[in-house]
């Protein structure tokens, strides 16, 4: 069987100890705070306490997604070893990033054209996308192909749902996401927007509850209705958040006592500062396997 690695964005945001753990590379993704570039490589640069915190006292924030000359960079060594490549990259509903990757994977092809190079969107995005990621190292550790994995990531992404909540909307407004009457009228009443990821991978705003006692309840409410088989759901469940540690553990209280047959505690990750540049501070995510999502 030939040699392969499995790579992704750093916007998978799971942990550095998690992906050398799990023996899957990553590429990182850039940002700036206040006109300083910085890469998003997992809260090395810039703590993520100390990112969320500049966002709340107004530091301006900007992304960059990976470019075709970088992605080249990163994967000529791999192939230079004789390894193949599957990369997942960052939903195509949110970054164009997908694009950058296509094109350096085909200038590559021309230079190295026994090696395989795959590309794969993966609709998700924050620890959602990383907990796709797992379920890849786990095929590759259970001896899978590379084709065999690429062919499985494309037919179950889909699968990867991702449900948000916030409780500062400042950043959605700034962002567009939410009209800024909607959001004053949002702030005025306690309003929290539950969102997800339809099946292009764009996030949608889907409900609108007041308190964050009662998102709190309908995101896990959300999760019995389209997991897999229920409340005997016996996947993996991961959790992100930017900066709200507490609502985030509190979901997950919840998840565990009503899925007693997790496989595993929840693993709660940071929003890391690409994705968190966009949402700010205060919202909590949620991603467990399900049926296929759909619009």
């Amino acid at each position: 069987m030939g040699k392969f690695v499995i790579s992704c964005c750093s916007t998978a945001d799971l942990s550095e100890e998690h992906f050398k753990e799990r023996n899957i590379s990553y590429i990182c993704f850039h940002f700036e705070l206040d006109g300083r570039e910085y890469p998003d490589d997992l809260g090395k640069s810039i703590p993520f306490d100390e990112f969320y915190q500049a966002m709340q006292d107004g530091a301006e924030t900007k992304t960059s997604q990976i470019n075709v000359e970088e992605f080249e960079q990163y994967f000529e060594p791999f192939l230079q070893e004789g390894y193949d490549i599957l990369h997942v990259t960052l939903s195509s509903g949110i970054t164009g990033v997908v694009n950058s990757a296509n094109l350096a994977r085909d200038f590559l092809a021309e230079r190295y054209p026994e090696r395989k190079i795959y590309i794969v969107d993966s609709l998700g995005a924050s620890s959602g996308y990383g907990l796709l990621m797992d379920r890849l190292g786990d095929l590759r550790d259970e001896g899978k192909t590379i084709d065999e994995i690429y062919e499985w990531a494309l037919a179950h992404r889909l699968n990867m749902h991702h449900w948000f909540f916030s409780t500062d909307l400042t950043f959605y407004i700034k962002g567009g996401r939410i009209s800024k009457t909607a959001g004053f009228v949002g702030g005025m009443l306690n309003i929290c927007p539950l969102l997800n990821m339809d099946s292009q991978g764009r996030l949608i705003p889907r409900y609108k509850i007041r308190t964050k006692k009662k998102v709190i309840r309908t995101i896990v409410d959300k999760m019995e209705e389209c997991v897999q088989d229920g409340t005997g759901y016996s996947g993996k469940c991961y959790m992100s958040h930017s900066a709200c540690y507490e609502d985030a553990r509190a979901v997950a209280d919840l998840v565990e006592e009503r899925f007693p047959n997790l496989d595993g505690k929840v693993e709660i990750n940071d929003i890391g500062t690409t994705i968190g540049s966009h949402t700010g501070p205060g919202t909590v995510a949620l991603f467990f396997w399900g049926e296929e999502r759909g619009e």
